[in-house]
């Protein structure tokens, strides 16, 4: 296993202007957010730019916690690459992307390239952003969330993207009922990306608790991960877990395919060249 930082460096559509004080400031499309983040424990670089905001979450930085927008912002978009998120704000303080996430998109798509029609799984696939940039680059997508919201939102962002065409099949299920049925099935993915919740609950008020339920999860995976597969990525948040704990789990149930394993953190990029660390991840590939 190798250990490593991916960096999300800012592109047209969004950057991360400052962090500091528990909080960060980014620009997604033409608006300004002040979004708490308790990993920011220096001091802001730039404390003037913060006036610039438009709005800013008043409350908890737990994915579900209660709060408040400081100002009514209507829905933004965001371009990455042939693809329009739309984003909107809610009650928590996520606006429907995870731009820290734009390394392992990149990435997929540069594995499946002179792939046509590589079959994907995009398990907690949220709003869509994985699968319709690589559905646009000509894989065959697989999307599977547990929230009626997020899969009717993922259909918007697919609209917005003019990716009416594209290859996606939209699916509100609990993934691993999903997997576990692939797995009866016989199915094979040539990849597989995986961004599940600490906590979350199914369509059916099925209980999701990672740390018990994503090593049999992932041992479904293995199962369902084709003999000419190009990856495997994991992403996790806000859990009491190292990296060296996602990639080792990584590690044991890929065993069977040989390959190598890499895992570590993602962290945006300030436009002063600060990082700043968001999540964990593994990522195995042949």
């Amino acid at each position: 296993m190798t250990l490593s930082v991916l960096i999300a460096d800012p592109w047209d559509g969004y950057a991360l202007l400052d962090s500091g004080g528990g909080r960060k400031l980014e620009q997604y499309g033409d608006v300004r957010l002040v979004r708490p983040e308790p990993q920011a424990m220096w001091h802001p670089s730039e404390p003037d730019l913060w006036d610039t905001a438009d709005t800013r979450f008043e409350g908890t930085d737990e994915d579900d916690g209660p709060g408040r927008w400081s100002d009514p912002v209507g829905d933004f978009t965001v371009p990455i690459g042939p693809a329009r998120m739309i984003c909107r704000l809610g009650s928590n303080h996520h606006p429907g992307l995870f731009p820290e996430q734009r390394p392992h998109w990149d990435n997929a798509v540069a594995a499946l390239r002179g792939y046509e029609g590589a079959e994907v799984l995009n398990l907690f696939g949220y709003t869509g952003a994985a699968s319709l940039l690589l559905a646009a680059a000509g894989a065959k997508v697989t999307h599977i969330d547990a929230s009626k919201k997020a899969i009717a939102w993922a259909r918007e962002n697919q609209e917005a993207s003019g990716l009416q065409d594209a290859q996606v099949r939209w699916i509100c299920e609990d993934a691993s009922k999903f997997v576990a049925r692939e797995v009866r099935r016989g199915r094979h993915y040539q990849g597989i990306l995986l961004d599940p919740p600490k906590f979350g609950r199914g369509p059916k008020n099925e209980v999701w608790n990672l740390f018990d339920d994503l090593p049999p999860l992932m041992a479904d995976v293995s199962a369902i991960t084709a003999p000419d597969a190009r990856f495997v990525i994991l992403t996790a948040y806000a859990i009491r877990a190292s990296a060296l704990a996602v990639g080792r789990l990584m590690e044991e149930v890929m065993a069977p395919h040989g390959g190598s394993v890499e895992a570590g953190e993602l962290a945006l990029r300030e436009r002063t060249g600060r990082l700043l660390p968001t999540s964990m991840f593994a990522v195995w590939r042949p």
